[in-house]
């Protein structure tokens, strides 16, 4: 079964040549082109991942992003003009699993694309080691054949880019790991310039669904100078 890709943005000929180029690598695809449409079509249609614009009439992307969130974990690429790192954290902070700046390199993104749907097709499989079993850290219990983390012993809600640092994490309780390791790890990509960004964002949005207090985590901690590590408690 072909993967179900959804392209949003308000400019036609973005959407249509975007369109053109995954119908090439042999994804289905759906058009939306403003923030409502983009809602209503993921929660009608088994979409697998979302191109998401930011600046779009009726309901931008990043508000779109967000309600997205709430009720989905597919992976979503934001595809916007904005190119600062700052505006890279804060579609990163609101969800994002990956951010593309235009223009962009077609098989750069079709690239993305592609990394984005294994990661997110394959959580199960990164690691034979540990399944079936339930690893656990003081209030923290993750169970690898569900990919499913407890805190306090109810369910965290994750996306699949956090599963995956998760997943990392609570396999190799006590191991630190540099931000490069960890992008090359989850991301399934070269680390490139930057990345400590990106890998900054999700930690801390970890931390404040699984951290009492993510100003002074318990658990997700960063090592100075080396990188993170989840505490072995």
């Amino acid at each position: 079964m072909r993967a179900c890709v959804l392209v949003v943005d308000d400019d036609r000929e973005i959407v249509n040549a975007i369109a053109i180029l995954l119908e090439k690598e042999g994804y289905q695809v759906l058009k939306a082109y403003n923030g409502l449409e983009a809602l209503e079509l993921a929660a009608e249609r088994p979409v697998q991942l979302i191109i998401l614009d930011v600046m779009m009439p009726r309901l931008d992307g990043l508000s779109a992003l967000m309600k997205i969130r709430e009720r989905r974990n597919v992976p979503i690429i934001v595809l916007s003009a904005k190119s600062e790192d700052s505006d890279k954290i804060l579609g990163l902070s609101m969800g994002a699993d990956d951010y593309v700046t235009k223009p962009y390199h077609p098989q750069e993104l079709a690239a993305r694309v592609r990394s984005q749907l294994r990661r997110y097709t394959s959580l199960g499989d990164m690691n034979a080691e540990g399944r079936g079993s339930e690893i656990r850290s003081g209030r923290l219990c993750y169970r690898p054949e569900e990919l499913q983390l407890l805190a306090d012993g109810e369910p965290v809600r994750l996306t699949a880019t956090e599963t995956r640092i998760v997943d990392l994490f609570m396999r190799n309780l006590g191991r630190v790991f540099p931000a490069e390791e960890i992008y090359r790890r989850v991301w399934e990509d070269e680390a490139a310039y930057a990345v400590e960004n990106t890998v900054m964002v999700h930690i801390r949005h970890i931390r404040e669904k699984i951290e009492l207090n993510p100003k002074e985590p318990e658990y997700l901690k960063v090592v100075w100078g080396i990188g993170y590590k989840m505490e072995k408690r």
